[in-house]
C-alpha cells in the first residue's frame, strides 16, 4: 500500500485546525486525539488505533484514547530494560511486540520527541492486512507527523489549562483578600486544589493549632521521623520532596509562608507516583505563599482583635475593682472574670499570711476547699514563695510533687504589691496543654491590675474589723454588740445573751502579773470563738467581763453553749481560773428591748457570782422559756 504523504498530512492537520478553539487559540486534547486517531483508522485502513501516553514517573503506558468505542482506561507497566525505552533508534515494532501487554497489536508505532518516548500508537489490524503493504519508512514519517501533532495539541491544551489555574490562583487571591477568617481561608486552599488537581490527596500541617476546623484534612505539626520533610519545609521556609519507589507514593511540602513567619505546610500526596510531576511544584508553591500571606493577615487580625478585647476586660475589670468593693465582692468579680476569659474549671484565690502559711479565701471554687487540692497548694505556695514568679504547667504529669493528677494545666500568678507577697490566684484545667500562652499572658496583666484593688480591700477590711474588734482578745467591741443585737431584735425571731466574768480576777493579776492576767482573757476568748457559730458574736463587754449573743438561737440551746463554755474554762486555763455566767432571752411577741436583755442577764450574773461562781444563772423571767 502507497500512502500519499501529501495526502494524509494534509488531512490530520485539517483535524487539527478544525478543533482549535480560534478565540482563545487553544486546543481541547482529548477530542482532538479522538479526532486524530479516527482519521488514522481511515488512512491506514485499520480495525483500531489506540493512543497510550506514557508517563515518566510512573514509569506506565496509559490509555488515553482510541479511534473506537472504549469503556474505561488501562495501563500498562513499562520495565526500564523494555526495548520501547531501551532501543531509540527503532521507530517502528511490527509483528514484534515491545513489551509484555501489547502482543494483541500488529503495529506499535513510537511516538518520540528528542529521543524521549512521549507515547505510543497501538494498532489492530483489519482481516485484509493491509499494514503489509505500508513502507517502514513511510510509517516513520507518519510517527514523526503524529509526534508533532499531538505536541502542539498537548501545548495549546496546557496553555487553556494553565491559563485555568492562574485564573484559579487570581480568585483565590482576591477572595483570600477579602477575608479575616482563618478557617474560611484553610477551605479555599483546600477547595482550589481539588479543583485542580482532583487526584491528589491534601493536607494542612499547622503548628500551634488549637481551633476545631470541621471537615478539613488539618493535622498538627509534630516533629517524628514521619514528618521530616515536613519540618525541613517548615524551618526552611522552602518546598521539599518526599519520594517513595518502594510505595510508588510521591509528597510535596510547601510553607505556608508570610512575611513575619511560616504558618504551617502544605501537604500534596501523588498516589502512583515516583516522582512529584514537576510540571505543577511551581503552582503549588505560588498557592502556597499567597495562602500563607493570606494566614498571616487573618492571624494578625485575629490578634488585633484578641489584643483589643484583652485590654477591654482589662479596663473593666481595673474600673470595677477600683470602685471600693469589698474584698469579698472583689474576689468573686475576679473569679467570673477568668471563668469567662479562661474557661477555667477551677479557680482558687490562696493568701499568705507574715508566716508565709496559705490560707484559701472563701470565693475559692469547691475544689480548693477540699483536701485534694492540698498537694497543689502546698507545691504552688512552695514555688511562688521561693520565685515570686508566675508559673505555667502544661502538664502536671510531669510534676511528681502534685499527688493527684486530675487536674494537668495550672496557670497561677503572684499577688506583689510593694514588694509584698500577698498571694496568688491559680486556674485549673484538667485537659493537658488548655491554656494557651496568650492566656496566661493575660492573666498575668488582670492579676497585676487586681493586685492593688485586692491589697486595698484586705486593708480595708482589716482597719474595719480593728474598729470593731477587742486587740487583745479578738472579740468584737461593744459597740459592734450592740448594733448587732439591735438588728437582731428588727429580723429576728428570737436571740440568747450570755454575760461572763472571770472569777477572781483581781488575785490572778496580784499573783501573776497583769501580762498573765492578760493571757488568762485571750484563753477564755479563744474558747468562746471556737465554741460559737460565724454568725454568732463574741465580745469583749468591759474589764474582765465577756459576751456571747446567738441571734434567733432558742434558750435551750444557749443554756448547752453557756455550760459549755464554764466547763472547758475550768479543764483547760493555764493558770486555772473559772467563769461565772448570767443568761436572758428575747422572743418576738414579748415587750422587750436590748436595754432589759443586758439588764436580765447582768442580774443573774450577779446571783452566779453570789451563790459560789462558777456556774450558769438563767434570769427568772426567762427561766419559763426552757421547754
Amino acid at each position: 500500500m502507497n500512502l500519499h504523504k501529501s495526502k494524509w498530512s494534509g488531512e490530520l492537520k485539517s483535524s487539527f485546525f478544525d478543533l482549535l478553539d480560534v478565540d482563545n487559540g487553544y486546543i481541547r486534547f482529548e477530542e482532538y486525539i479522538s479526532a486524530l486517531l479516527k482519521s488514522l483508522e481511515e488512512i491506514l485502513d485499520t480495525e483500531t488505533i489506540i493512543f497510550m501516553k506514557y508517563d515518566e514517573w510512573k514509569q506506565e503506558l496509559i490509555t488515553e484514547a482510541s479511534s473506537t468505542l472504549m469503556e474505561g482506561s488501562s495501563s500498562l507497566h513499562v520495565n526500564p530494560a523494555d526495548p520501547l525505552i531501551q532501543k531509540t533508534h527503532m521507530k517502528v515494532f511490527y509483528n514484534e511486540p515491545p513489551c509484555p501487554g501489547l502482543s494483541e497489536f500488529r503495529l506499535v508505532l513510537p511516538l518520540r520527541a528528542h529521543h524521549q518516548l512521549v507515547g505510543i500508537l497501538a494498532i489492530k489490524e483489519n482481516d485484509q492486512g493491509s499494514l503489509d503493504l505500508i513502507e517502514f519508512q513511510e510509517l516513520e514519517r507518519l510517527a514523526g507527523e503524529c509526534t508533532n501533532l499531538i505536541k502542539a495539541a498537548k501545548s495549546l491544551s496546557n496553555m487553556g489549562q494553565e491559563e485555568k489555574r492562574y485564573k484559579q490562583l487570581f480568585r483565590v487571591t482576591e477572595k483570600f483578600h477579602s477575608s479575616m477568617n482563618m478557617d474560611a481561608v484553610l477551605e479555599e486552599i483546600i477547595h482550589t486544589l481539588q479543583d485542580v488537581y482532583p487526584d491528589f490527596t491534601y493536607y494542612l500541617l499547622l503548628s500551634h493549632d488549637n481551633s476545631s476546623h470541621k471537615g478539613l484534612p488539618i493535622k498538627g505539626l509534630e516533629y517524628d521521623s514521619e514528618n521530616t520533610a515536613a519540618m525541613q519545609a517548615f524551618l526552611t521556609g522552602t518546598i521539599q520532596m518526599e519520594d517513595s519507589r518502594l510505595h510508588r507514593i510521591s509528597s510535596l511540602y510547601a510553607p505556608l509562608k508570610g512575611k513575619q513567619g511560616v504558618y504551617g505546610v502544605l501537604q500534596v500526596i501523588a498516589a502512583n507516583t515516583v516522582v512529584f510531576p514537576k510540571d505543577e511544584v511551581e503552582f503549588i508553591r505560588l498557592l502556597a505563599n499567597t495562602a500563607g500571606g493570606a494566614l498571616e493577615n487573618a492571624q494578625l487580625y485575629q490578634q488585633s482583635k484578641r489584643l483589643v478585647a484583652d485590654l477591654q476586660l482589662i479596663n473593666e475589670t481595673s474600673h470595677k475593682l477600683n470602685s471600693n468593693l469589698r474584698l469579698s465582692d472583689t474576689i468573686l468579680y475576679m473569679r467570673n472574670q477568668i471563668s469567662k476569659s479562661f474557661q477555667a474549671e477551677e479557680i482558687g484565690f490562696i493568701t499568705l499570711g507574715s508566716n508565709q502559711q496559705p490560707a484559701v479565701l472563701v470565693e475559692s471554687t469547691d475544689f480548693f476547699h477540699r483536701q485534694d487540692s492540698a498537694s497543689y497548694i502546698e507545691f504552688l505556695t512552695k514555688k511562688i514563695t521561693i520565685d515570686r514568679e508566675p508559673l505555667y504547667i502544661g502538664d502536671t504529669a510531669v510534676q511528681e510533687a502534685i499527688l493527684n493528677k486530675k487536674y494537668r494545666s495550672i496557670m497561677a500568678v503572684p499577688m506583689i504589691q510593694i514588694d509584698s507577697l500577698k498571694g496568688y490566684a491559680v486556674v485549673l484545667h484538667q485537659d493537658p496543654y488548655f491554656f494557651t500562652f496568650d492566656m496566661f499572658k493575660l492573666l498575668q496583666s488582670l492579676i497585676h491590675h487586681s493586685t492593688l484593688a485586692f491589697a486595698n480591700s484586705m486593708l480595708r477590711e482589716e482597719l474595719e474589723k480593728m474598729v470593731i474588734t477587742d486587740s487583745l482578745t479578738k472579740l468584737f467591741s461593744r459597740n459592734f454588740l450592740d448594733e448587732k443585737i439591735a438588728s437582731s431584735f428588727e429580723k429576728d425571731e428570737q436571740g440568747t445573751f450570755i454575760l461572763m466574768d472571770i472569777d477572781d480576777f483581781k488575785i490572778v493579776n496580784d499573783t501573776y502579773g497583769h501580762q498573765v492576767g492578760d493571757e488568762v482573757l485571750v484563753q477564755v476568748a479563744n474558747l468562746i470563738l471556737k465554741n460559737i457559730r460565724g454568725t454568732d458574736i463574741g465580745a469583749r463587754w468591759g474589764g474582765e467581763e465577756l459576751a456571747v449573743y446567738l441571734p434567733d438561737v432558742p434558750l435551750s440551746i444557749g443554756v448547752a453553749i453557756a455550760k459549755r463554755l464554764v466547763e472547758k474554762v475550768n479543764m483547760t486555763s493555764n493558770p486555772k481560773v473559772t467563769i461565772s455566767s448570767g443568761m436572758s432571752h428575747w422572743k418576738k411577741g414579748r415587750m422587750d428591748s436590748a436595754k432589759s436583755l443586758f439588764k436580765r442577764a447582768d442580774e443573774a450574773l450577779y446571783r452566779a457570782k453570789k451563790s459560789g461562781k462558777n456556774k450558769l444563772i438563767i434570769h427568772e423571767d426567762d427561766i419559763v422559756l426552757l421547754p
